[in-house]
């Protein structure tokens, strides 16, 4: 078979995987970064791998090693890859002899590590995860009951680990009841990995299991009533009407003193010791006046995707567009000519308006004052913010073609991608964080 040196430190690859999974002639892989939710249906941390990457990292040995070395390289290129919410990282056992694997931090990381055929060193593997664990490195280990380690290894693990599409209904049950039974305390998480369909994630339910990955929460409809005009909604965009149409001060103080809740949240943000104000800060017109129109825009955008029950569809879309606003203000200075950030926010945030208001986009931003250039990217695809849009909509679209062509059409490169869509899923998490 015929191979081919790509630049990269290992970087023998099959010529067929260089096509599907790397970029920049092997320099550069593209982040695929995809939510995992727990049993309360609540966003509980994101799997990061490789475009066509192998979901469990069971590809052929060698390939495998260096798309595992390539995929930690990615992310430990940004400290932003490690927030407040769980990396679940899929690994080869092989891998984890790398260097890469010992700078991972010890907080917030969970490898998914698949048992290599090769693999079959117990007493090393042993030590190796050992070593991980008491580092605070989370373990989940793929159900393999026919590996030489595995049933010596499973005890290490935090997660107990199953590939959804690739198995039937009794696998699940089996699995489930396998680790459950192992006698292990604390017991170890059941982690539900490529699930296509709602009736497998409630399988799993059933099945006890506690995180769970997949399709099937793109598909999840949304809460009964849910797309009922919210009165809250509809009044923060009243607001942002005010803001944006520069109403006076005093207009903008009596319409936000309807809203106890913004009021609240703006002044213990404003007072926090984290801002180190001298003075304490105890009225809206005072609040206005520290924070700018700018800085209050920006709220008012974030808040309107807040949400207060737990619902795949409604996770899905808050992550959607704190995600696609963060990342394009991130791109925004790399761009030639570098381009205004908090206008490029805006655009990502207000490109899903039309999915939390279910009402057509051009209606709901013709009656908010925004800037030429956010109307013509939202509404006609055109324009100096275009680029980014379609740069961010692409990153959700595990199209790793879509998103190649998007990043050439912006001159966006993929590393700076990756960095960018990092940062913006660690910000997004952290933001939602304080919506408990």
């Amino acid at each position: 078979m015929k191979k081919i040196f790509a630049g990269d430190p290992g970087a023998l690859v099959e010529n067929q995987l260089q096509n599907d999974i790397l970029y920049d002639q092997g320099k550069t892989a593209l982040l695929c970064r995809e939510a995992v939710f727990d049993r309360q249906n609540r966003l509980a941390g994101h799997l990061f791998r490789l475009y066509r990457s192998a979901l469990l990292a069971n590809g052929p040995d060698d390939v495998q090693h260096l798309i595992d070395d390539l995929l930690l390289n990615t992310l430990l290129a940004s400290s932003a890859a490690w927030n407040t919410l769980p990396a679940f990282i899929p690994l080869s056992s092989i891998s984890l002899r790398q260097a890469t694997v010992d700078r991972l931090p010890g907080e917030n990381v969970v490898l998914l590590l698949h048992l290599s055929n090769r693999d079959t060193d117990t007493a090393a593997l042993h030590e190796k995860i050992s070593r991980l664990r008491q580092r605070g490195i989370g373990i989940g280990l793929a159900h393999r009951p026919g590996h030489p380690a595995f049933s010596l290894l499973a005890p290490l693990a935090n997660y107990g680990v199953i590939d959804v599409a690739g198995s039937d209904a009794g696998n699940v049950r089996d699995i489930s009841m396998a680790f459950r039974a192992s006698g292990k305390q604390p017991p170890a998480h059941l982690f539900a990995a490529n699930i296509d369909t709602l009736d497998e994630h409630r399988l799993c339910q059933q099945w006890h299991f506690n995180f769970f990955h997949g399709n099937f929460a793109a598909t999840a409809p949304a809460n009964p009533g849910a797309r009922q005009v919210d009165p809250h909604k509809i009044h923060l965009l009243n607001l942002l009407r005010l803001v944006q149409g520069e109403a006076e001060t005093p207009e903008i103080t009596a319409a936000m003193k309807r809203d106890p809740v913004l009021t609240f949240r703006i002044l213990r943000y404003l007072n926090s010791p984290a801002i180190g104000l001298n003075h304490r800060i105890d009225s809206i017109s005072q609040a206005l006046i520290m924070l700018g129109r700018q800085r209050l825009t920006r709220w008012l955008a974030i808040l309107l995707f807040s949400v207060s029950e737990a619902n795949f569809a409604d996770w899905m879309l808050v992550e959607s567009a704190l995600t696609r606003g963060k990342l394009m203000e991130e791109l925004a200075m790399l761009s030639s000519p570098p381009l205004p950030p908090d206008p490029l926010f805006l655009t990502g945030i207000f490109s899903c308006l039309e999915r939390l208001l279910q009402q057509p986009l051009h209606d709901i931003i013709e009656e908010l004052p925004l800037a030429q250039e956010i109307s013509q990217a939202l509404l006609e695809r055109n324009g100096p913010y275009a680029a980014l849009l379609a740069v961010a909509e692409a990153s959700e679209s595990h199209d790793p073609v879509q998103l190649q062509d998007a990043a050439v059409d912006a001159g966006i490169s993929p590393k700076s991608i990756n960095s960018a869509l990092l940062g913006a899923t660690a910000w997004a998490s952290e933001v939602t964080e304080h919506w408990e």
